[in-house]
């Protein structure tokens, strides 16, 4: 209280002045009314500050009419409101609520029979997250939310008392355009899935719109249950309905039985489980700042922030990190290595295998070729050349620094699970010829006077890798979007900008990732199901270069339509690309799924074959082929790429 008065300095005479003032105001209030004072301003998560707020939002109904179980959890979380959030840490919130309960019983408000009753009874909330003041909260206002809460903190700030003015980065017509963008296509990509997984064949086409005019004729996903009986159980049994009755005395096969006679119970499980999701985000590589942040489908219903805090596997787009290394050390993008099944020795007898779908030639490819067409035969050639430790330190310096990299050699195939906003940081890093911006997305943070008490839009990069380097990267990754995965943005969307970018799949298809550099803006996406157990079915569907790459072109075809980034910007070295034909749909083709085109198991559990050598056997893991090249656009046909 009184932050202007008092002062915020760290100090002895701060802490003189907060003793005088609260003795001050215990000669002046009562305890009833300094009580009242203080839960009134408490905060108390979720956009709820103050007593009678947190009632609603954690029991649906006003703080008066709280019964002792009730308020003794809210009175409980004043120790620590994240710690003992009944949302996210119900024991350590029921823990808290009997001891409130054991102080009320020694101070004479319980008798001990009635504090023993209570203590027994389980944890009941009725939550219901308010409404931000605006109406219009999203995954971007509350990341910045719960950051500005800890900055906050740090400089003894209140942020519902102070009157500050909070300047964030992002762009009002670059947001609109990736939450359409996201709506669109993945709302087609939707329709895919709901499809493909509705009967026992596949309708093998190539165009969202035919899926989309089959979409209300089929019972989605129906196919796929009826195949899946182990995996519904499954998740049933992973369900809080399915815990809360076991631990109620129920036993699991009678709950098991019980919740999967609930048609309403089971219906809203599978809607949930076959639920596409997808997260995009764009950055202005020159200043880092935030542009565009869409976390999810739909806010409302999926608070589960794709962007920043879901970690999933990146695929291929990882692999400019190995090939980024191996230019550092001085390997000339026109290196050769033989396109061929090599193994790694691993150490205790066991050797990696990694292979790619569409074979192998035996033939010599440069370094370029390798990145362009994706090849896993050539990407762990490259890694063993440059080593693990000069990949993962070069990884942490381009933006990948908070998720853990395992130090294996897989990882050159992308099979550590990282955020989406730390792989566009990285490739923002690279179109910013090689120098790293730490994320801005709150630009400066003024006072009720206009004066400004932080600034972040002025913090000095890092060089995380030389500008020769990025330049080669980025001249690589152009081949990419121009005759490799990458295509659709141009042949599709007509971006015909000075681009580069990189497709990634992940095994069984469960996760699809693209990103592209401009020199303007970085953005990319990532497209798949919370629960990565269930999966597009079609290879064709499930490679980033036909699910996200749809997301991202949508964006980029909007932003300069609309003149947000330089149509006639380049990179260094760079030269605008001729015009291509644009069509609104890609041109319908039926394709096969050949059965050497399946994927086998996830990238993070690698097979294991046990290949007889004389007197012993070695365990060899072999790693399946993770993207698939578009097809050519007739008329004018893009060779198809060995990736």
């Amino acid at each position: 209280m009184f932050p202007e008065e008092i002062g915020r300095a760290r100090s002895v005479n701060r802490k003189l002045k907060e003793l005088i003032t609260a003795i001050k105001i215990e000669n002046t209030y009562s305890k009833t009314e300094i009580l009242e004072a203080y839960l009134n301003t408490v905060p108390f998560l979720y956009n709820a500050r103050g007593i009678e707020m947190a009632a609603r939002t954690y029991f649906d109904k006003p703080a008066a009419k709280l019964d002792v179980l009730e308020a003794a959890t809210l009175v409980g979380m004043l120790k620590g409101t994240y710690y003992y959030n009944p949302v996210t840490n119900p024991e350590r919130s029921l823990g808290r609520r009997n001891v409130v309960l054991g102080q009320m019983r020694k101070h004479g408000h319980l008798t001990d029979a009635r504090f023993k009753a209570l203590a027994k009874r389980p944890l009941k909330l009725r939550f219901e997250r308010q409404l931000d003041r605006s109406g219009r909260d999203n995954h971007f206002t509350a990341y910045v939310r719960k950051w500005l809460l800890e900055w906050a903190n740090e400089n003894d700030y209140d942020l519902e008392l102070d009157g500050l003015v909070v300047e964030t980065t992002l762009d009002a017509g670059l947001q609109q355009a990736a939450l359409r963008a996201v709506e669109r296509q993945a709302s087609a990509l939707q329709a895919v899935a709901d499809v493909e997984w509705a009967n026992s064949w596949v309708p093998g086409a190539s165009s969202t719109a035919t899926y989309t005019a089959m979409r209300p004729s089929v019972k989605p996903f129906d196919y796929y249950w009826r195949t899946h009986g182990d995996q519904l159980d499954a998740f049933v049994r992973e369900s809080g309905e399915y815990r809360r009755a076991v631990e109620g005395g129920e036993t699991p096969a009678a709950a098991l039985k019980r919740l999967k006679a609930d048609r309403d119970f089971l219906r809203t499980l599978k809607e949930a489980k076959s639920r596409l999701e997808a997260g995009f985000v764009a950055m202005d590589p020159v200043t880092g700042e935030v542009k565009a942040w869409v976390g999810s489908r739909d806010f409302a219903r999926d608070q589960y922030d794709h962007v920043a805090q879901a970690a999933r596997q990146p695929g291929s787009t990882f692999k400019p990190i190995v090939y980024g290394a191996a230019l550092e050390s001085g390997i000339p993008p026109e290196q050769t290595y033989t396109d061929t099944v090599m193994d790694f020795d691993m150490g205790n007898g066991k050797v990696w295998r990694p292979t790619d779908m569409s074979g192998t030639s035996g033939r010599q490819v440069t370094l370029r070729e390798g990145l362009v067409h994706s090849k896993n035969t050539i990407t762990a050639q490259v890694m063993q050349d440059v080593g693990l430790p000069s990949v993962i330190k070069l990884a942490r310096n381009m933006g990948i620094r908070q998720s853990k990299l395992a130090s294996v050699p897989s990882l050159a195939l992308g099979t550590s699970p990282v955020t989406l906003l730390e792989m566009v940081n990285t490739y923002a890093t690279i179109a910013a010829q090689g120098q790293y911006r730490k994320p801005v997305f709150v630009r400066r943070i003024l006072d009720r006077d206009g004066k400004v008490v932080a600034d972040f839009a002025s913090v000095a990069p890092e060089r995380a890798l030389s500008q020769a380097t990025s330049e080669t990267l980025i001249d690589i990754l152009r081949g990419v979007v121009t005759r490799g995965t990458g295509t659709a943005v141009r042949y599709r969307f007509g971006v015909t900008g000075d681009v580069a970018g990189k497709t990634g799949t992940t095994q069984n298809n469960a996760d699809g990732w693209f990103i592209l550099m401009h020199p303007n803006l970085v953005a990319g996406a990532w497209v798949g199901f919370n629960d990565n157990r269930v999966t597009m079915r079609s290879n064709y569907w499930g490679q980033g270069g036909h699910n996200a790459i749809l997301l991202v072109g949508d964006f980029f075809k909007t932003a300069l339509d609309e003149g947000k980034i330089d149509k006639d910007a380049l990179f260094p070295g760079g030269r605008k690309p001729e015009p291509v034909r644009v069509r609104e749909e890609e041109p319908e083709e039926e394709y096969d799924e050949a059965e050497e085109l399946y994927e086998g198991v996830p990238a993070d559990e690698p097979v294991e074959v046990i290949v007889p050598q004389a007197d012993e056997a070695v365990e060899v893991e072999t790693v399946p082929e993770e993207e698939l090249a578009p097809p050519p656009p007739p008329p004018t046909p893009v060779p198809s790429p060995l990736f």
